[in-house]
Protein backbone atom coordinates (compact mmCIF):
# COMPACT_ATOMS: atom_id res chain seq x y z
CA UNK A 1 0.00 0.00 0.00
CA UNK A 2 1.27 3.46 -0.90
CA UNK A 3 1.23 6.43 1.47
CA UNK A 4 -1.56 8.27 -0.34
CA UNK A 5 -3.70 5.11 -0.34
CA UNK A 6 -3.14 4.56 3.36
CA UNK A 7 -4.03 8.18 4.12
CA UNK A 8 -7.27 8.01 2.14
CA UNK A 9 -8.25 4.77 3.89
CA UNK A 10 -7.37 6.04 7.37
CA UNK A 11 -9.11 9.39 6.96
CA UNK A 12 -12.35 7.46 6.38
CA UNK A 13 -11.76 5.41 9.55
CA UNK A 14 -11.09 8.61 11.50
CA UNK A 15 -14.18 10.39 10.12
CA UNK A 16 -15.69 10.52 13.64
CA UNK A 17 -12.70 12.50 14.91
CA UNK A 18 -12.49 16.28 14.72
CA UNK A 19 -9.35 16.37 12.55
CA UNK A 20 -9.09 13.03 10.71
CA UNK A 21 -6.46 14.06 8.15
CA UNK A 22 -4.26 15.77 10.71
CA UNK A 23 -4.35 12.77 13.08
CA UNK A 24 -3.63 10.31 10.27
CA UNK A 25 -0.60 12.36 9.23
CA UNK A 26 0.67 12.53 12.84
CA UNK A 27 0.60 8.74 13.14
CA UNK A 28 2.22 8.28 9.76
CA UNK A 29 4.97 10.79 10.58
CA UNK A 30 5.60 9.07 13.91
CA UNK A 31 5.98 5.60 12.37
CA UNK A 32 8.04 6.73 9.38
CA UNK A 33 10.00 9.31 11.41
CA UNK A 34 9.32 11.81 8.66
CA UNK A 35 7.90 15.33 8.54
CA UNK A 36 4.49 16.22 7.14
CA UNK A 37 6.14 17.97 4.18
CA UNK A 38 8.03 14.75 3.34
CA UNK A 39 4.81 12.75 3.50
CA UNK A 40 3.10 15.17 1.09
CA UNK A 41 6.07 15.19 -1.31
CA UNK A 42 6.58 11.41 -1.34
CA UNK A 43 3.03 10.11 -1.03
CA UNK A 44 3.69 7.53 -3.80
CA UNK A 45 6.14 5.72 -1.50
CA UNK A 46 5.26 2.12 -0.65
CA UNK A 47 4.77 1.34 3.02
CA UNK A 48 6.62 -1.71 4.28
CA UNK A 49 4.70 -4.56 5.90
CA UNK A 50 6.21 -3.64 9.26
CA UNK A 51 5.10 -0.02 8.86
CA UNK A 52 1.59 -1.16 7.94
CA UNK A 53 1.41 -3.41 11.01
CA UNK A 54 2.54 -0.61 13.30
CA UNK A 55 0.08 1.81 11.74
CA UNK A 56 -2.82 -0.64 12.02
CA UNK A 57 -2.13 -1.02 15.73
CA UNK A 58 -2.09 2.77 16.22
CA UNK A 59 -5.21 3.33 14.10
CA UNK A 60 -7.14 0.67 16.01
CA UNK A 61 -6.18 2.25 19.32
CA UNK A 62 -7.03 5.78 18.21
CA UNK A 63 -10.33 4.63 16.70
CA UNK A 64 -11.62 3.51 20.10
CA UNK A 65 -10.65 6.82 21.67
CA UNK A 66 -7.23 6.19 23.19
CA UNK A 67 -5.52 9.60 23.50
CA UNK A 68 -2.92 10.37 20.89
CA UNK A 69 -0.42 11.18 23.65
CA UNK A 70 -0.49 7.59 24.94
CA UNK A 71 -0.14 6.17 21.44
CA UNK A 72 2.86 8.37 20.66
CA UNK A 73 4.20 8.09 24.22
CA UNK A 74 4.75 11.83 24.48
CA UNK A 75 3.02 15.19 24.88
CA UNK A 76 4.27 18.75 24.53
CA UNK A 77 3.98 21.09 27.51
CA UNK A 78 5.68 24.46 27.94
CA UNK A 79 7.53 23.73 24.66
CA UNK A 80 8.99 20.59 26.24
CA UNK A 81 8.42 17.14 24.74
CA UNK A 82 7.46 14.96 27.70
CA UNK A 83 7.14 11.21 27.88
CA UNK A 84 3.76 10.04 29.16
CA UNK A 85 2.17 6.67 29.84
CA UNK A 86 -1.19 5.36 31.07
CA UNK A 87 0.34 5.66 34.56
CA UNK A 88 0.41 9.46 34.23
CA UNK A 89 -2.13 12.11 33.37
CA UNK A 90 -1.75 13.77 30.00
CA UNK A 91 -0.51 17.36 30.48
CA UNK A 92 -3.20 19.94 29.62
CA UNK A 93 -2.43 23.38 28.17
CA UNK A 94 -4.47 25.04 30.94
CA UNK A 95 -2.00 23.74 33.54
CA UNK A 96 0.52 26.19 32.10
CA UNK A 97 -1.43 28.77 34.14
CA UNK A 98 0.02 27.07 37.24
CA UNK A 99 3.55 27.54 35.94
CA UNK A 100 2.89 31.17 35.03
CA UNK A 101 1.43 31.85 38.47
CA UNK A 102 4.43 30.31 40.25
CA UNK A 103 6.74 32.56 38.24
CA UNK A 104 4.91 35.68 39.44
CA UNK A 105 5.50 34.67 43.08
CA UNK A 106 9.17 33.73 42.98
CA UNK A 107 11.48 36.25 44.62
CA UNK A 108 15.23 36.48 44.21
CA UNK A 109 16.23 34.39 47.22
CA UNK A 110 13.02 32.38 47.56
CA UNK A 111 13.47 29.53 45.14
CA UNK A 112 12.69 26.33 47.02
CA UNK A 113 9.64 24.80 45.33
CA UNK A 114 7.61 21.66 46.04
CA UNK A 115 5.48 20.07 43.30
CA UNK A 116 2.87 17.76 44.86
CA UNK A 117 1.49 14.99 42.63
CA UNK A 118 4.00 15.60 39.87
CA UNK A 119 2.86 12.78 37.51
CA UNK A 120 5.19 12.76 34.52
CA UNK A 121 6.91 15.83 35.99
CA UNK A 122 4.94 18.41 34.02
CA UNK A 123 5.06 21.41 36.36
CA UNK A 124 8.45 20.67 37.93
CA UNK A 125 10.13 20.18 34.55
CA UNK A 126 8.64 23.37 33.13
CA UNK A 127 9.90 25.36 36.12
CA UNK A 128 13.32 23.67 36.06
CA UNK A 129 13.70 24.53 32.37
CA UNK A 130 13.16 28.22 33.10
CA UNK A 131 15.89 28.71 35.69
CA UNK A 132 18.63 26.41 36.92
CA UNK A 133 18.66 28.30 40.24
CA UNK A 134 15.24 26.93 41.21
CA UNK A 135 15.56 24.10 43.76
CA UNK A 136 12.64 21.82 43.01
CA UNK A 137 11.34 18.82 44.90
CA UNK A 138 8.67 16.81 43.08
CA UNK A 139 6.71 13.91 44.55
CA UNK A 140 3.98 11.48 43.59
CA UNK A 141 2.31 8.46 45.19
CA UNK A 142 2.88 6.40 42.04
CA UNK A 143 6.33 4.87 41.59
CA UNK A 144 5.54 4.30 37.92
CA UNK A 145 4.83 8.00 37.44
CA UNK A 146 8.04 8.93 39.28
CA UNK A 147 9.99 6.67 36.91
CA UNK A 148 8.54 8.48 33.88
CA UNK A 149 9.29 11.88 35.46
CA UNK A 150 12.92 10.91 36.09
CA UNK A 151 13.31 9.77 32.48
CA UNK A 152 11.92 13.12 31.31
CA UNK A 153 14.39 15.04 33.48
CA UNK A 154 17.27 12.92 32.18
CA UNK A 155 16.28 13.37 28.53
CA UNK A 156 15.85 17.13 29.01
CA UNK A 157 19.16 17.39 30.96
CA UNK A 158 17.44 19.10 33.88
CA UNK A 159 19.43 18.53 37.06
CA UNK A 160 17.75 20.88 39.54
CA UNK A 161 14.86 18.55 40.46
CA UNK A 162 14.67 15.73 42.99
CA UNK A 163 11.89 13.22 42.30
CA UNK A 164 10.73 10.68 44.88
CA UNK A 165 7.73 8.79 46.18
CA UNK A 166 5.54 10.54 48.75
CA UNK A 167 1.84 10.30 49.52
CA UNK A 168 1.35 14.08 49.54
CA UNK A 169 3.51 15.22 52.50
CA UNK A 170 4.25 11.78 53.96
CA UNK A 171 7.97 11.84 53.03
CA UNK A 172 8.51 15.60 53.14
CA UNK A 173 10.69 16.92 55.98
CA UNK A 174 11.63 20.48 55.04
CA UNK A 175 10.06 23.82 54.15
CA UNK A 176 9.53 25.60 50.85
CA UNK A 177 8.85 29.08 49.54
CA UNK A 178 6.24 27.78 47.10
CA UNK A 179 4.11 24.64 47.06
CA UNK A 180 2.32 23.96 43.78
CA UNK A 181 -0.10 21.17 42.98
CA UNK A 182 -2.50 19.90 40.35
CA UNK A 183 -4.28 17.37 42.59
CA UNK A 184 -7.27 15.10 41.85
CA UNK A 185 -10.40 17.28 41.87
CA UNK A 186 -13.02 15.45 39.81
CA UNK A 187 -16.04 14.36 41.88
CA UNK A 188 -17.67 10.95 41.57
CA UNK A 189 -20.73 12.60 40.02
CA UNK A 190 -18.61 14.37 37.41
CA UNK A 191 -16.66 11.18 36.74
CA UNK A 192 -19.86 9.32 35.88
CA UNK A 193 -20.84 12.06 33.42
CA UNK A 194 -17.39 12.49 31.87
CA UNK A 195 -16.23 8.87 32.10
CA UNK A 196 -15.64 8.49 28.35
CA UNK A 197 -13.23 11.45 28.46
CA UNK A 198 -11.11 9.90 31.19
CA UNK A 199 -11.38 6.17 30.48
CA UNK A 200 -7.71 5.77 29.53
CA UNK A 201 -6.18 7.96 32.27
CA UNK A 202 -5.30 6.85 35.84
CA UNK A 203 -8.44 7.34 37.91
CA UNK A 204 -6.50 7.86 41.15
CA UNK A 205 -4.98 11.01 39.65
CA UNK A 206 -8.41 12.40 38.79
CA UNK A 207 -11.02 11.34 41.33
CA UNK A 208 -11.35 12.92 44.77
CA UNK A 209 -14.00 12.39 47.45
CA UNK A 210 -16.08 15.11 49.14
CA UNK A 211 -17.30 16.48 45.79
CA UNK A 212 -13.75 16.59 44.42
CA UNK A 213 -12.36 18.60 47.35
CA UNK A 214 -10.88 15.99 49.70
CA UNK A 215 -7.32 16.15 48.38
CA UNK A 216 -7.41 19.92 47.93
CA UNK A 217 -8.47 20.41 51.55
CA UNK A 218 -5.81 18.02 52.81
CA UNK A 219 -3.11 19.92 50.89
CA UNK A 220 -4.31 23.32 52.11
CA UNK A 221 -4.57 22.10 55.71
CA UNK A 222 -1.15 20.44 55.87
CA UNK A 223 0.87 22.76 53.64
CA UNK A 224 1.30 25.45 56.31
CA UNK A 225 3.67 23.13 58.16
CA UNK A 226 5.87 22.93 55.06
CA UNK A 227 5.81 26.58 53.96
CA UNK A 228 8.13 29.31 55.12
CA UNK A 229 6.39 32.39 56.54
CA UNK A 230 4.72 34.29 53.70
CA UNK A 231 5.23 31.28 51.42
CA UNK A 232 2.69 30.63 48.68
CA UNK A 233 0.40 27.68 48.02
CA UNK A 234 -0.79 27.46 44.40
CA UNK A 235 -3.46 24.91 43.45
CA UNK A 236 -5.26 23.94 40.26
CA UNK A 237 -8.95 23.03 40.69
CA UNK A 238 -12.19 22.47 38.80
CA UNK A 239 -13.85 25.39 37.07
CA UNK A 240 -16.83 25.33 39.46
CA UNK A 241 -14.75 25.02 42.62
CA UNK A 242 -13.31 28.53 43.00
CA UNK A 243 -15.57 29.71 45.86
CA UNK A 244 -15.20 26.48 47.83
CA UNK A 245 -11.42 26.45 47.39
CA UNK A 246 -11.17 30.09 48.45
CA UNK A 247 -13.25 29.22 51.52
CA UNK A 248 -10.78 26.43 52.40
CA UNK A 249 -7.83 28.82 52.10
CA UNK A 250 -9.61 31.20 54.51
CA UNK A 251 -10.57 28.33 56.83
CA UNK A 252 -6.89 27.44 57.28
CA UNK A 253 -5.82 31.06 57.76
CA UNK A 254 -4.16 31.90 54.45
CA UNK A 255 -4.22 35.50 53.21
CA UNK A 256 -3.76 37.27 49.86
CA UNK A 257 -6.15 34.71 48.39
CA UNK A 258 -6.77 35.11 44.68
CA UNK A 259 -8.04 33.01 41.77
CA UNK A 260 -6.97 32.97 38.12
CA UNK A 261 -8.75 31.90 34.96
CA UNK A 262 -7.43 29.42 32.40
CA UNK A 263 -7.09 30.06 28.67
CA UNK A 264 -10.75 29.18 28.20
CA UNK A 265 -11.86 31.82 30.69
CA UNK A 266 -12.72 29.32 33.44
CA UNK A 267 -11.65 29.69 37.08
CA UNK A 268 -8.75 27.24 37.35
CA UNK A 269 -6.08 28.26 39.88
CA UNK A 270 -6.31 29.64 43.42
CA UNK A 271 -3.42 30.88 45.52
CA UNK A 272 -2.91 31.85 49.13
CA UNK A 273 -0.07 33.03 51.34
CA UNK A 274 0.92 31.66 54.74
CA UNK A 275 0.64 34.12 57.63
Amino acid sequence: MKIHQWLKHTIKIFSHLQYPKHEAEILLGHVLKRSRSWIVAFDQTELSELNQMQLKNFVDRRSIGEPMAYILGKKEFWSLSLRVSPDTLIPRPDTEILVETVLTKIEKNHRYILDLGTGCGTIALALASICSDFHITAVDNSNKAIKIAKINALELSLNNIVFFYSDWFSKINKKFHIIVSNPPYVSLKEMKILKKNFIFEPIQALLSKKNGLQDIELIIKKSKKYLFNEGWLIIEHGWKQKCKVQFLFKKYNFFNIKSYKDYGGNDRVTIGQKK
